[in-house]
């Protein structure tokens, strides 16, 4: 009987070093996963997001197309950067409470460390034509960054007439208008649950 207890708790000991050592394997992944996104940190939070969506949808499998395109209609309303946003809520979502603070801790660090050797040298070199010009190519990759973002969320989001006529609509007033991206998205998830109950339930057919 003694041999079998001591059996039991040498198995149980061992499924819990296993454990524990599989959530340190997630914990760092995260980190890792995130901090390669957070390198490229050339023009912000938009032009992060096709690399973000290449390591967590296509890469990893961490989360869907709908899930991402959540997170960022959610970390657009809610303060803060928005990649740190979203890597905090797929960091949550794998890890917990601590795989919320390691993703962003992941996304952070690299441009902790980049921006502080930046400041320290830019202001001695920033008057070097070849840095201006470095500058003006980069400026130039951050824009494709940026329309690959937006190629791949129209091609998820904008499906048919409603959505398309929806999109322009927000976008002549986002140019015309000086109002808050909070309230866009806001009225934007308004019209969404609107649109849901009174046209689309509607046009379905109904069971046979």
């Amino acid at each position: 009987l003694s041999h079998v207890c001591c059996t039991s708790h040498v198995v149980v000991r061992w499924l819990e070093i296993s454990s524990r050592f599989e959530e340190i394997s997630v914990y760092w992944s995260l980190f890792w996963t995130f901090a390669k996104v957070g390198v490229m940190t050339f023009g912000g939070g938009y032009a992060m997001l096709p690399i973000l969506e290449r390591e967590v949808v296509d890469n990893k499998k961490w989360v869907d197309d709908a899930e991402i395109m959540d997170y960022y209609a959610i970390s657009q309303c809610t303060p803060g950067v928005i990649i740190v946003n979203v890597a905090t809520f797929i960091g949550e979502k794998l890890g917990g409470r601590w795989g919320g603070i390691i993703a962003t801790l992941g996304v952070v660090f690299p441009s902790l460390l980049i921006i502080t050797l930046l400041a320290a040298l830019l202001s001695e070199f920033s008057h070097i034509a070849a840095v201006q010009h470095a500058f003006s190519g980069i400026r130039i990759c951050v824009c494709i960054f940026i329309f690959n973002a937006i190629l791949r969320l129209w091609k998820s989001s904008v499906k048919d007439a409603v959505t398309c006529l929806f999109f322009m609509t927000v976008f002549v007033a986002s140019i015309f208008l000086n109002i808050s991206p909070v309230i866009y998205v806001v009225v934007a998830g308004i019209a969404g649950i609107l649109l849901h109950r009174f046209v689309f339930e509607r046009s379905k057919p109904p069971a046979a």
